[in-house]
C-alpha cells in the first residue's frame, strides 16, 4: 500500500498507455524532491488476465493483482489515484488478448464460448472478472465530480473548435426506441428495510425453481430494482425500424453500451445483428451451429470463423452478407474504406460516444461511401433514449449549438459501490423458458419478480444508501461552490428513479440549500433545461445516476469542447482519498493504428495534464505538502500557456504529435517553477531545466518530428514490449538528458 504523498498512476491500454511512456518519466523526474513518489501499477487488459490467470506462469510473467490492490487502496484515507481510460473488454477484444498473450509464451487458457462442463463454466467465470469495464467498479468507490477545467473551458470560448457541423434544413434524423417490453416498462424497486440476503430464481410455469444467483448481500436502506427486456418485442422492433430505415432512405445504426454493460448489452447487440443479417442466419444455419457463430460477438466473428470452411462454402457465405445489403437500409460505418460497419463488432459503436458525435455532426453519421447522411439511431430502451430525441428535436427547431458562447453542464453522478446499472452484471441473466424470474430475501419474501419469456433479459441492481446521501451532499456542494442550479435527473415513472426521489427528499434538508436553485426533474425537462441554459451561455449541474453520468460527460463536453478527454474528473472517494480519472473519450484505438503505421500518436493528454493538478491540491491538503501545492499552480500555469500557444498534438505525420506536446508541458512547467519564489529550491533546480529545454527547443521538436513517418514496432498490441514503447515513446535523446538528469 502506498506511503504518504504517494500517487498511484494507472498503467492501462493502447493510446493513452503508449502516452504514459512519455509522459510518465517528466512527472517523474518533476516530482523528485517534493516528497511526492509516482507509481505504476497494471490495470490494462492484459495485466488484468495474467493477475487472475497465475497458475501455469513462470516468476517472470506473474505480476501482483494491481487492480485487488486498488480495491483495498481505495478505502485507504490516503489513496491518491490517477485512473487514465482503460479498455472496456469486449469477448472479441478479451480473445484477441488472450491470443496475443499466447503467442509471447504466457500459458493462458482459450475463453470457452459455451462451456460443456464445470470446469469450462469456472474457467469463463474466472474470465469474467477481466470483462467490460472490470476497472470502474472497483475503483469508483466514491462519487463522481465532471466538469470542465475552468482554464479549459475559456480557453474553449476564446478558441471553439471547428468540429460542429449545420444541421440541414430538413433532416430526416431520428431516435427510435421501444414502446412496451423494455427495461424502462417493466422496471420495479424496492427500498431495504433491513441487513440481510437475496436470491435470484426462475420459475417455470410448471413451478420447477432454479437458482439463478444466491447470496447477494442486502444492506438497510438501500435500493434494488429489477428489470426484464423481452427479446421478441426487441426483435420486431428492429424489424420495423429496419424496414421504416430502407423506406425513409436513411442510414440504420444502433447505440448501446456493450463494454460497461457488458452482459445485457452484447445481447441487445447481437439480436440486431441477427436480425438484420437474418437471411445469412436462416440460409446457413447449419454452418452457423457448426462454428458455434454467436451474434452477439458480430459480424466480425461470422467472417472469422467461416475461414475454416472451404472455399465454395466461405464465399458462398460472403457472397450472401454482401446480397444483404440491397435489402437493408445502408449501416452507419465505423470505416468505410474497410468495410466495417455498426454491427462489425460490439465495442466499436459505444452511445455516449457515438450519439454526442452525430448531434454535433448535424445529425448524421458516415455511411458506406464514406460521406455523411441522415440517420435513425436505434436505442431500444426508453431510460434514455427520449434524452436523445430531446436533443434532436432541439437542434432541428434552433440548429447546431455555438462552441463560442455554450454554457457547461457539469456533472455529479451516483456511481459509488457499484450503483444502478454498472453494478448489474453478476445478476443479468438471460430467461431460461417462459416463467417468472423473482427476487427473493432471506425470510422467503419475494421483493420483486418480472414475468419473462424463453431468452428474455433480466437484470437487478443496487444503490446504496451511503452513496445516494453522499451523492445529494455532493449535489449541494458543487451547487453552493458556483451558484449554478442543480437538477436531479429523475423520473417517477421509472421504479428506481421513484423509490431515489424519497431519498433526495429525505436527504436534502440535512444540508444547507438557503438561495440554491435545486430541483428534480424527468430526463427530458432536464435535457431542455440545460439545453435552454446552455444556448444562453449558462451553466448547470446534472445530478444523475450512474449510466446517465457517462452519456452527460460525453454529450455536453463533446459539444462544447468537441471532445470529452478534457474533462476533469474527480473522485472524492467514501473513506477520504482520492481518484482522479483522466478525463473520458475511450483509449482511442484508432490513434494507435496511425502511430503504428506512420509513427505519430495524437492522443491529447491534457485529460491526464487536469487530472494531475487535482491530485496535487489533494495531496497538499491532505498531507500539508506545500511543494505539491506549488506543483499544482505552477503545473495549472504551464496548462494555461500550452493551451494558448497550441500544443496539442497535431492530426498530421511530422508534426507536433503526443510526445512534442508533452516536451512543451514540460517547458512551460519548468519555467513556471523557475519563476516562483516560494521555494527556494524549486527555483534553483528548475531556472536551468527551464534554459536548457528553452536553448534546446527547436533540436529537441526536429529529433522528435523526425521519429515520424514510417511504421514502429512496438512488440504487440495488448500487451506490447515496455523496452520498445518507451524507445518509440522518447526519441529525443536532448529532452531524455535534461529529464532524466533531474
Amino acid at each position: 500500500m502506498p506511503e504518504a504523498s504517494q500517487i498511484i498512476y494507472t498503467k492501462i491500454d493502447e493510446a493513452p498507455a503508449l502516452a504514459s511512456h512519455s509522459l510518465l518519466p517528466i512527472l517523474q523526474a518533476f516530482t523528485k524532491g517534493s516528497g511526492i513518489e509516482l507509481e505504476s501499477w497494471d490495470i490494462s487488459l492484459t495485466g488484468r488476465i495474467i493477475a487472475n490467470f497465475p497458475d501455469k506462469l513462470t516468476d517472470d510473467q506473474k505480476i501482483p493483482d494491481y487492480l485487488q490492490m486498488s480495491s483495498v487502496l481505495c478505502d485507504d484515507p490516503k489513496a491518491n489515484i490517477i485512473k487514465l481510460p482503460n479498455i472496456s473488454a469486449s469477448i472479441p477484444q478479451l480473445k484477441g488478448a488472450i491470443n496475443e498473450l499466447q503467442d509471447k509464451g504466457y500459458d493462458i487458457p482459450d475463453y470457452p464460448d459455451d462451456p460443456a462442463n464445470d470446469s469450462q463454466q469456472q474457467l469463463q467465470d474466472r474470465f469474467s472478472k477481466v470483462l467490460g469495464s472490470a476497472v470502474n467498479p472497483v475503483l469508483r468507490e466514491g462519487n463522481s465530480d465532471r466538469r470542465s477545467a475552468t482554464a479549459v473551458k475559456e480557453h474553449g470560448k476564446r478558441n471553439p473548435h471547428r468540429m460542429m457541423k449545420d444541421w440541414p434544413e430538413a433532416s430526416k434524423s431520428r431516435v427510435a426506441h421501444m414502446t412496451g417490453g423494455d427495461f424502462y416498462g417493466s422496471e420495479k424497486a424496492v427500498t431495504i428495510a433491513a441487513n440481510g440476503s437475496a436470491t435470484i430464481e426462475y420459475v417455470a410455469r410448471d413451478g420447477r425453481t432454479t437458482v439463478l444467483k444466491e447470496g447477494i448481500p442486502l444492506t438497510a436502506d438501500e435500493i434494488v430494482d429489477c428489470s426484464a427486456m423481452n427479446v421478441r418485442e426487441l426483435r420486431e422492433f428492429y424489424a420495423e425500424e429496419m424496414e421504416k430505415a430502407k423506406s425513409d432512405g436513411i442510414l440504420l445504426s444502433l447505440h448501446v453500451k456493450s463494454t460497461m454493460m457488458r452482459v445485457s448489452d452484447p445481447i441487445i447487440f447481437g439480436h440486431c445483428v441477427s436480425v438484420y443479417y437474418q437471411d445469412v442466419f436462416t440460409k446457413h444455419a447449419a454452418e452457423m451451429d457448426e462454428l458455434m457463430v454467436n451474434p452477439d460477438n458480430g459480424l466480425a466473428e461470422i467472417y472469422t470463423k467461416i475461414q475454416s470452411l472451404t472455399d465454395e462454402k466461405r464465399e458462398e457465405i460472403e457472397a450472401d452478407i454482401q446480397a444483404v445489403y440491397n435489402d437493408r437500409p445502408e449501416l452507419f460505418m465505423v470505416n468505410s474504406n474497410r468495410g466495417i460497419t455498426n454491427l462489425h463488432v460490439p465495442s466499436d459503436v459505444i452511445i455516449d460516444a457515438t450519439m454526442p458525435v452525430m448531434i454535433r455532426d448535424g445529425g448524421q453519421t458516415w455511411g458506406p461511401d464514406n460521406e455523411l447522411h441522415d440517420t435513425v439511431a436505434m436505442i431500444p430502451d426508453r431510460s434514455y433514449s427520449t434524452m436523445y430525441q430531446a436533443v434532436i428535436d432541439d437542434c432541428k427547431e434552433n440548429g447546431a449549438f455555438d462552441p463560442a458562447t455554450i454554457g457547461s453542464v457539469a456533472n455529479v453522478g451516483l456511481m459509488a459501490q457499484k450503483a444502478e446499472e454498472y453494478g448489474s452484471h453478476d445478476k443479468t441473466f438471460r430467461a431460461p423458458g417462459n416463467g417468472t424470474i423473482r427476487v427473493v430475501d432471506q425470510s422467503g419474501t419475494v421483493l420483486m419478480e418480472q414475468q419473462v419469456e424463453q431468452a428474455d433479459i433480466f437484470r437487478m441492481c443496487q444503490t446504496k444508501d451511503e452513496a445516494i446521501q453522499d451523492w445529494v451532499k455532493l449535489g449541494v456542494n458543487r451547487a453552493r461552490i458556483t451558484g449554478a442550479p442543480a437538477i436531479f435527473w429523475l423520473d417517477p415513472l421509472r421504479g428506481h428513479d421513484s423509490e431515489l426521489i424519497k431519498k433526495v427528499d429525505k436527504y436534502l434538508p440535512n444540508h444547507d440549500t438557503s438561495g440554491l436553485d435545486i430541483h428534480t426533474m424527468t430526463t427530458v425537462d432536464a435535457i431542455k433545461f440545460s439545453m435552454k441554459r446552455s444556448r444562453a451561455g449558462e451553466d448547470t449541474i446534472s445530478v444523475t445516476g450512474n449510466i446517465l453520468r457517462d452519456y452527460l460527460t460525453d454529450l455536453f463536453p463533446i459539444l462544447e469542447l468537441g471532445t470529452s478527454a478534457k474533462m476533469l474528473s474527480v473522485v472524492p472517494l467514501l473513506k477520504g482519498g482520492g481518484m482522479f480519472e483522466t478525463g473520458a473519450g475511450g483509449s482511442a484505438p484508432r490513434h494507435v493504428e496511425q502511430f503504428l503505421e506512420e509513427g505519430h500518436l495524437r492522443w491529447d493528454s491534457l485529460g491526464e495534464f487536469c487530472a494531475l493538478v487535482a491530485s496535487f491540491e489533494h495531496l497538499s491538503r491532505m498531507f500539508s505538502n506545500d511543494k505539491a501545492q506549488i506543483l499544482a499552480d505552477t503545473l495549472d500555469q504551464a496548462i494555461g500557456k500550452h493551451m494558448e500557444q497550441n500544443r496539442a498534438p497535431s492530426r498530421r505525420v511530422n508534426e507536433l504529435d503526443t510526445r512534442g506536446s508533452h516536451f512543451y508541458l514540460a517547458m512551460y512547467w519548468a519555467e513556471a517553477l523557475a519563476k516562483q519564489t516560494q521555494d527556494a529550491e524549486f527555483q534553483a533546480r528548475f531556472t536551468g531545466v527551464a534554459e536548457q529545454m528553452t536553448a534546446n527547443e527547436e533540436k529537441i521538436v526536429q529529433e522528435l518530428n523526425d521519429a515520424q513517418g514510417q511504421s514502429v514496432d512496438i512488440g504487440g498490441y495488448y500487451h506490447p514490449s515496455d523496452e520498445l514503447s518507451s524507445k518509440a515513446m522518447r526519441p529525443s535523446a536532448t529532452l531524455n538528458a535534461i529529464v532524466d538528469a533531474l
